[in-house]
């Protein structure tokens, strides 16, 4: 099935490294263009590079979306840049971990708020567009509980359940919108790389708990995110889709 985004323009807030950057590319590759934010410049460098070496057309520049204004403020000017918004992924995390008020203000924040911020402040533009979409990426943490990472797991089901509401609210627009919910998924740089090294019995544990017997890898994810957001998904909205090698079922 070949699935061709050309003449679409594509946000992807959080996409210098990981899914993220994954997503951007796939993006770029099926012919979109495509702009990018994180906090960090040289992953929005490298990853800018790599997207005009497939030919497409790329704005990239630093946001802390943590932060309300800079949110719209990167919208409007990634409009502005690409012509108009088709559609918008919502990948960015704070990754917060435990039970704590650092934890839960940055899951807060980033993980539920940016996607709330940056839909509302994208919705505008991609409702004069043909065709547009809204993907919020979350995890299978937000699938259940999660004694290991309790703030992390709720703002992640929170991104879910967000998702069902605004395919509701936003049905009448013409404006699908749904998730993914990823397994773990390991990159150079990574938090899986990282621990594998730091925290071996961590990755060990993990690893042996998904029954395909490996770690996922960014472009699986975002394999699934084209298909959502691309018109072979025409009749899906409100729906999360887990990417994640059996993990989720053990």
């Amino acid at each position: 099935m070949q699935i061709s985004f050309k003449g679409k323009r594509v946000v992807v807030a959080g996409g210098s490294r990981g899914i993220g950057r994954s997503i951007a590319l796939g993006f770029a590759g099926a012919g979109a263009s495509v702009s990018i934010c994180a906090r960090g410049q040289a992953g929005l460098d490298a990853t800018a590079g790599d997207i005009r070496a497939l030919g497409a057309e790329v704005h990239a520049v630093p946001c802390d979306l943590a932060d309300k204004e800079a949110i719209a403020v990167y919208v409007a000017a990634a409009a502005a840049s690409l012509g108009g918004i088709d559609i918008l992924v919502n990948n960015a995390s704070g990754f917060g971990g435990g039970d704590t008020e650092d934890g839960w203000r940055k899951g807060l924040d980033i993980d539920v708020m940016a996607t709330v911020r940056a839909s509302n402040a994208a919705i505008p533009h991609i409702e004069r567009s043909s065709g547009g979409a809204i993907l919020n990426i979350s995890s299978i943490s937000g699938l259940g509980a999660s004694a290991r990472s309790a703030s992390y797991a709720a703002v992640k089901a929170a991104v879910i359940n967000y998702t069902l509401s605004q395919g509701l609210m936003l049905a009448p627009k013409k404006i699908r919108v749904n998730a993914i919910a990823p397994g773990s998924i390991e990159f150079p740089g990574g938090l899986w790389e990282t621990n594998k090294t730091s925290n071996p019995q961590l990755y060990n544990a993990v690893f042996k708990s998904i029954p395909w017997g490996r770690m996922g890898k960014p472009e699986e994810v975002a394999n699934a995110a084209l298909f959502l957001c691309s018109d072979q998904a025409s009749w899906i909205t409100g729906q999360t889709l887990t990417v994640d090698g059996g993990q989720s079922l053990g």
